[in-house]
């Protein structure tokens, strides 16, 4: 009683012991039953298994109608026909049921991610909207091309007016110009060794 108590008094902390078990149980995997039933529930919603299954109750039904009498295995009632096609509906639609759980567990991740790029896209949207509104209340203080044509034109008029209104300038001639010293333009000095080698003016001798 005593290791019962103790037993049963265990905590969290102490790990369970191991039971024995007298029949293994089967282990499946959900990822392959479930493709496998997704394919079982694809085929089933197509036109070729509606045609194959009319064949197989049409062909059961004939057989078993026209058929001589030793070779009827299911007479009228077509009972045996019947436990096959209820144990086929009772198999189909947990499958279709596991198929359709599937699909919906997709479809959630796909909206979900569909959710988040799309909230990462009004994100986006949000921020451009903002850069462009700061983009143009800083542009309001910018000088346009047209503010800046205008500028320059009123400066050429003004620069047209000033030259209209000097007045006229004149033109000084070659000898009348002074040199950077403000001095005119210098004879030439004749030295006395010029005037020797010239001599007196004689007379010309009568002829």
């Amino acid at each position: 009683m005593a290791e019962r108590g103790g037993r049963r008094g265990a905590g969290l902390d102490t790990p369970r012991e191991a039971r024995w078990q007298w029949v293994a149980r089967p282990t499946v995997d959900p990822e392959a039953f479930g493709r496998a039933s997704e394919k079982f529930a694809r085929f089933m919603g197509t036109a070729r298994f509606l045609v194959y299954m009319s064949v197989f109750v049409i062909a059961y039904v004939v057989w078993n109608v026209l058929a001589p009498g030793p070779l009827r295995f299911d007479p009228y009632s077509f009972t045996f026909l019947t436990l096959v096609l209820s144990l086929q509906a009772s198999y189909a639609a947990p499958l279709i049921l596991l198929a359709q759980n599937r699909q919906a567990d997709r479809d959630r991740v796909i909206a979900e991610q569909d959710r988040a790029r799309d909230e990462r896209a009004l994100a986006d949207t949000e921020y451009l909207t903002r850069e462009v509104a700061a983009l143009r209340i800083a542009l309001r203080d910018v000088a346009t091309r047209d503010f800046v044509r205008a500028e320059l034109r009123a400066l050429l008029e003004e620069v047209r007016a000033d030259d209209d209104a000097a007045p006229p300038k004149r033109k000084k001639g070659k000898g009348q110009g002074k040199s950077a010293g403000g001095e005119g333009p210098r004879s030439p000095e004749r030295t006395p060794a010029a005037d020797f080698s010239a001599g007196p003016d004689l007379p010309t001798p009568p002829g």
